[in-house]
């Protein structure tokens, strides 16, 4: 039985142990990358294809013939024509759980940087302004005190939850926004009020249809004028240029994004122009120390080792 691994670059796997995977089928192939006009070959004699975000469309699947099983590397499976692999009976494997203590921890870090804009007092730093300064400190730039203040969670799975208990440790108040998915959820609050409450907003859910671009120009309007966006979850879930002219005009504090609508961005994207101020973006690598690669790995074979036992 063949498989291919069609994007193995996503996992630097080079620091990883691969070898529960290698043992999973008779042969393997592996490819750092796979561009468009690549897979059909690729996949043309697997059993087994792995993708983290390599598309795999519907023309695609049906092009496979020996195509059994596809393994998505990652939690969200966007990029796979789920309707063409049930109608041959392809399951579509995903994981999930195995980046919540590194992307908790990032959502964190990004929260502390916009609340108390240490990025930018370590710039003026190296800059020469604190050797400038008329007296002991620096006080340009407006610092928010957490506790005290709320954050609200809009996607509340693991990933929400583990930021929630994180915020509630710095002493913030925590709302967790009603599910669009299901009924009412005691406890909860309606989107409209945790817009409307909260200090901090931070974006844990997947992104569908329903939900793409939901941060928009209303959303962001109903937001307070001294509120934070957090974004690490999909950049699909925010109107992008909506953003940057929030950001412009004060229609909010702040913003923190892991995530883009296209990644790698092109140079022209509305969000990397140079003159919108208090944002802050990292490249997608909320997700990427070492103990949270292992353990996706470890999902993608624990996930062909069940089908194989089915």
């Amino acid at each position: 039985m063949r498989g291919v691994f069609l994007d193995t670059l996503t996992m630097k796997p080079e620091e990883l142990d691969t070898s529960a995977l290698e043992s999973t089928l008779d042969h393997w192939d592996f490819f750092a990358t796979t561009s468009p006009d690549e897979t059909a070959v690729r996949i043309a004699s697997a059993d087994v294809v792995i993708t983290n975000k390599v598309v795999l469309d519907r023309a695609l699947i049906e092009s496979a013939p020996n195509l059994k099983l596809i393994c998505v590397c990652a939690t969200g499976i966007n990029n796979i024509d789920l309707g063409a692999a049930a109608e041959k009976n392809i399951p579509v494997k995903n994981v999930t759980g195995y980046t919540g203590s590194s992307l908790a921890q990032h959502t964190i870090a990004l929260l502390l940087a916009l609340a108390t804009r240490w990025h930018r007092y370590s710039e003026d730093v190296k800059s020469g302004r604190w050797s400038q300064s008329p007296v002991f400190c620096r006080l340009d730039y407006p610092v928010m005190e957490l506790s005290g203040k709320t954050l609200g969670i809009i996607g509340y799975g693991d990933l929400g939850q583990k930021v929630a208990l994180l915020g509630e440790a710095l002493g913030m108040h925590v709302l967790v926004a009603q599910s669009a998915t299901g009924g009412h959820q005691p406890g909860r609050v309606s989107l409209q009020t945790l817009i409307a409450e909260s200090d901090v907003i931070s974006l844990h859910c997947p992104l569908t249809e329903q939900n793409r671009q939901m941060v928009n120009r209303e959303f962001l309007a109903a937001m307070k004028d001294s509120a934070f966006l957090i974004n690490t979850a999909r950049g699909g879930l925010v109107d992008e240029e909506a953003l940057a002219e929030a950001l412009k005009c004060g229609t909010i504090a702040g913003a923190a994004l892991d995530v883009l609508s296209v990644e790698p961005p092109p140079a022209d994207h509305p969000l990397l122009a140079s003159d919108i101020p208090n944002l802050i973006i990292t490249p997608h690598n909320a997700w990427i120390s070492r103990e949270s690669r292992q353990r996706l790995l470890d999902g993608v074979v624990n996930n062909i080792q069940g089908w194989l036992r089915s």
